[in-house]
């Protein structure tokens, strides 16, 4: 007995019971957000710098498992689960305890009237039951490590759910147990495989089916290790168990199918995690149309969609993004199972050179090195394929070398090379007299290689011999259906591999302590407003970001005299609160040459501003910098990540452009410059039609410090606008011609 205090809850649990006829409901997810733990080290925002990994092995492999709700009554829903939860304790080898208010037995086994009543305390409590909280309370009380909840009805219903759903999160918060749901499904209880061997797949959920072509892969003979549905994320989240697979010897990639990220932060902690430890995450992120509703005053803003956010974001840390769930399996189990690549060149080899021609254009336009073969290597392969034929890459065979002894040389050659760390052969249909013996050939030399053999096996039937046997019996070789899941899988090994290559989290150099800069720019910031352009200049200064000469006059001879001091030739724009965007309200006046142009130019610009009915604070005289590249670098809030960097081609056609790149604090030198070689225009920071080269050390400099600005003033930054950045030509730093700051 777990003691009697929980009797009371006997006759609620009968009525739950009854009320829901022993079937759990299925749902939608919700993304609620986790309280930080005080334990874990903080960054300047007082985000945490590390992931906190669950130690989830009695959720997975638990001793002892309670299954409330429990049924036998034939044809009720509860009781075919309950018969699956039976069979899959006695394989992981954990007791299991019926708990069912009205039942004695259940399929032969002891049945318990509550929670209270069980004989000993558990690891993991599966709940069949329409409303869990009152039995997750319950279960807290007894320090029950793990609950499942199927149960729906929660955050997608509407407001109602969702203050369900947070009531549920709370009751499991500081208590102890660890919820997966609600409205998850038996998929962490599926029967796995345990004849397969090497590294396994490790696979995490939002919505069961879609993770069931992963798991069909045990057929093809492919590994699965886990399989976590997770639900509504009420507390468990993909972060988690992405953390905890990280962790674990047996896994050799972790695959996601999510529809939704509770939490930005711990789904980038944890992907760091995996990086750290060279585990792969390969995921289908549904929700790429999405832009988001939000209206943002800023460029910068507007450029940066919240799927957008979610790419970038994914790329920084490692995570390997696909779209189908046909490219999940094949990319996953190829990272999973091969080896770390030993060079990055692709070798293409067929037996007809139209293959080999159609499969090396897709490959390069992809972004694979085909690596041009030296002549002597060439000269070796001419040994047994005809002189007329090209091996300089792709190899063609012309076809009768694969039918006897020479077939095995060529592939060996190739495979020899240093510069080759991938074959890829594509065997467009089945041709028995070639196409066999070729498939024996590339797993033969697999078994024998350390370097990676690719299969494309193009026959839509799939039963014959030298495919089902041949070459899915191969643990060595990876087979593909597809040129275009090829091309995505290899692409994505050699990528993986090359980012975690001496991988630094950027979390390690992420500021701990407000910078003297912090304490300059907080006294600037004006809750709720915008600064006017001159405030947000100050700010920037506050950073260390160079701004024109240029002073703020309220009167036309202080504009004059300021012109002379600035030096001629200047611009003249006015400087308020509520401006944005001035040019497209005349408030912009440049080239001014003359104190009869600056008087002018005062004049009309607060008459334009009297007209506008825009208050200003006073006119800026600010000189004239004409010669560079106008760049636009800026910070916005992302609902799931928080401040994020922005940098692209600026000027007055941004938005028509829309050429620009995005990060999510913190990230290092590295990031920035990458961010800079992802641009279309990137080709304009190098110098075109005879324009010098412009100082991109300068501008990764800028970006970096808006960086620090942005994790620094994340609570108080709503966004931040540089438009136009002038990136003057190498050596001459950085000019940010105008700002916009909107405080929170």
């Amino acid at each position: 007995m777990l003691g009697s205090t929980h009797g009371t809850l006997t006759t609620d649990f009968r009525a739950r019971v009854e009320a829901c006829g022993e079937s759990p409901r299925t749902a939608v997810h919700s993304s609620a957000a986790p309280s930080a733990d005080d334990a874990v080290p903080l960054d300047v925002s007082g985000r945490p710098l590390h992931a906190d990994v669950p130690d989830l092995d009695r959720f997975f492999r638990p001793e002892s498992v309670a299954v409330i709700g429990a049924s036998d009554a034939e044809g009720r829903p509860n009781a075919g689960i309950t018969r699956q939860l039976i069979a899959w304790a006695e394989r992981v080898g954990a007791r299991i305890h019926p708990v069912h208010p009205t039942r004695p037995t259940v399929f032969g086994l002891t049945c318990h009237a509550s929670v209270a009543d069980l004989p000993e305390q558990v690891d993991l409590a599966v709940l069949l039951v329409a409303d869990p909280l009152p039995v997750i309370e319950e279960l807290a009380e007894t320090k029950v490590k793990f609950a499942v909840a199927f149960a729906s009805g929660f955050a997608e219903t509407g407001d109602a759910g969702a203050a369900a759903q947070e009531r549920l999160g709370a009751a499991v918060r500081g208590s102890g147990l660890r919820l997966l749901g609600p409205n998850t499904n038996l998929n962490a209880f599926e029967k796995f495989r345990e004849d397969l061997d090497g590294p396994a797949i490790a696979l995490i959920t939002q919505s069961g089916h879609q993770g069931r072509p992963v798991y069909t892969l045990q057929e093809l003979g492919i590994r699965l290790s886990h399989w976590a549905p997770t639900g509504n994320e009420a507390d468990l989240e993909t972060s988690d168990f992405i953390s905890y697979f990280a962790e674990r010897p047996e896994v050799g990639a972790i695959a996601c199918y999510v529809e939704g990220l509770k939490d930005g932060r711990s789904f980038l902690l944890a992907a760091d995690r995996a990086a750290r430890n060279g585990v792969p995450v390969v995921a289908v992120k549904v929700g790429r149309t999405e832009t988001g509703a939000r209206m943002a005053a800023s460029h910068t803003g507007k450029l940066t969609g919240a799927d957008t956010v979610v790419d970038a974001a994914m790329r920084q840390f490692g995570v390997i993004r696909v779209d189908g769930l046909d490219e999940l399996q094949d990319t996953a189990a190829l990272l999973a199972r091969a080896r770390r690549p030993r060079a990055d060149g692709v070798v293409v080899y067929s037996i007809s050179g139209g293959t080999g021609a159609h499969f090396s254009d897709l490959a390069t336009e992809a972004g694979l090195t085909l690596p041009t073969l030296s002549q002597a290597k060439q000269d070796e392969l001419h040994q047994w394929i005809p002189d007329y034929l090209n091996v300089a890459n792709p190899v063609d065979n012309g076809g009768h070398p694969v039918g006897d002894w020479r077939g095995r040389k060529i592939i060996d050659a190739i495979l020899a090379d240093p510069e080759v760390g991938v074959l890829i052969c594509p065997i467009t249909g089945p041709f028995p007299p070639m196409s066999d013996k070729l498939a024996q050939d590339l797993v033969d030399a697999a078994e024998q290689s350390d370097k990676l053999i690719c299969v494309i096996w193009g026959s839509p039937v799939g039963t014959e011999d030298a495919y089902r046997t041949t070459l899915l019996g191969s643990s060595r070789v990876a087979t593909f259906r597809t040129f275009g899941n090829c091309i995505t899988a290899v692409r994505a090994y050699l990528g993986h591999h090359r980012f975690t290559t001496g991988y630094r989290s950027p979390f390690e150099d992420a500021p701990r302590t407000p910078s003297p800069s912090y304490r300059k720019a907080q006294a600037l910031m004006r809750p709720s407003q915008q600064l006017s352009e001159h405030a947000a200049k100050q700010l920037l200064r506050a950073y260390g970001i160079r701004v024109p000469r240029e002073q703020l006059v309220t009167s036309a001879a202080a504009a004059v005299r300021a012109a002379g001091l600035v030096g001629y030739p200047v611009v003249m724009k006015a400087s308020g609160p509520q401006l944005g965007h001035k040019t497209e309200l005349g408030l912009v006046k440049i080239g001014l040459t003359s104190a009869s142009q600056i008087r002018d130019a005062y004049r009309e610009l607060t008459d334009i501003a009297r007209y506008e009915n825009v208050p200003l604070d006073g006119i800026l005289v600010c000189q004239m910098v004409e010669r560079g590249v106008e760049m636009v670098v800026g910070v916005t809030q992302d609902d799931l990540f928080g401040p994020t960097v922005t940098v692209g081609l600026g000027g007055v056609l941004v938005e028509v452009l829309h050429d620009a790149a995005v990060r999510v604090p913190p990230f290092g030198e590295d990031q920035a410059r990458a961010m800079l070689r992802e641009l279309r225009g990137h080709a304009l920071l190098e110098g075109v039609r005879g324009a010098p080269p412009a100082d991109v050390d300068a501008l990764v400099e800028v970006v970096l410090r808006i960086q620090r600005m942005a994790l620094e003033l994340g609570d108080e930054l709503s966004e931040l606008d540089i438009n136009p950045l002038m990136v003057l030509p190498r050596g001459q730093g950085a000019v940010a011609l105008d700002a916009l700051a909107i405080c929170r």
